[in-house]
């Protein structure tokens, strides 16, 4: 079996950890896995400010050189390995030209690529609805409801999917479930089934690969994968390349929950 992982941030993280490279890998390969993706957060489109306290998000366009030489050093030391230059771009509307520039900066680089979404526009803001439990539950309240948040979500996510980025354009759609990470906090019931398999249609129709990430199941507020299991068969059904992804920002996390995806769904 070919044990792949598509979704590993880096120390390039600013909100994550120093684990270098080397730890991924050295786990990478301790865990069976012949295919890694390193998909840092890309620099935020410019003239985009970010809108998380410590403005966080991602790198710094000054640093994607030093990202794609360090990730160049990390093949040559794991020549066994199939290790691949990625980059996680953040969908912002109104700012799709601008992140269309920054694809064509760093496209010439990229060997995988990963379209999420992470900011919500509302009222001429954009709001980190992932950011925390308290942010989410601020932004329910601002639009009326927790459902008016989960549709404002997956309006975005099918705009991604449309959206017109250039030829570097990413080919696998992250995340599309991260709606979910509090679910266990506001505790409603949303009925959303036929937003996800409409979303999983679209995703099929343009033929881009599907983001499987395990990082909800290790969040107490989400206990499960983004999409939910069933969507993941579902997915499977419509013939859409699935790519696990641990969204790990630590060595530690790495290929967390792997097993019960390649167990189930590989």
């Amino acid at each position: 079996m070919n044990k792949r992982d598509g979704h590993i941030h880096t120390p390039f993280c600013p909100h994550g950890t120093n684990d270098p490279f080397h730890a991924y890998i050295e786990k990478a390969e301790k865990n069976g896995f012949s295919d890694i993706s390193f998909t840092e957060h890309a620099p935020l489109p410019a003239g985009f400010t970010d809108t998380t306290p410590d403005q966080d998000s991602g790198m710094e366009m000054g640093e994607l050189p030093a990202y794609f030489e360090a990730l160049d050093k990390a093949k040559a030391q794991a020549p066994a390995m199939r290790i691949r230059s990625g980059l996680e771009v953040d969908f912002i509307q109104g700012f799709e030209k601008q992140t269309a520039q920054l694809l064509e900066q760093a496209g010439p680089k990229l060997e995988d690529a990963i379209l999420s979404v992470h900011f919500l526009r509302y009222q001429d803001r954009w709001i980190c609805s992932d950011f925390s439990a308290e942010v989410f539950m601020d932004l329910a309240k601002d639009m009326g409801s927790v459902q008016a948040v989960y549709d404002l979500y997956y309006d975005t996510v099918e705009a991604s999917i449309l959206a017109d980025l250039g030829p570097h354009k990413p080919k696998r759609i992250g995340h599309p479930t991260l709606c979910h990470k509090f679910q266990h906090v506001h505790q409603e019931h949303i009925d959303d089934d036929a937003r996800i398999r409409t979303i999983l249609k679209m995703i099929k129709d343009h033929g881009y690969e599907l983001d499987v990430n395990s990082a909800g199941l290790s969040k107490p507020g989400c206990l499960e994968f983004y999409p939910p299991e069933p969507y993941v068969a579902y997915a499977r059904e419509l013939g859409i390349p699935l790519v696990f992804g641990s969204d790990a920002h630590s060595a530690e996390g790495l290929h967390k929950y792997a097993d019960r995806f390649y167990t189930e769904h590989y």
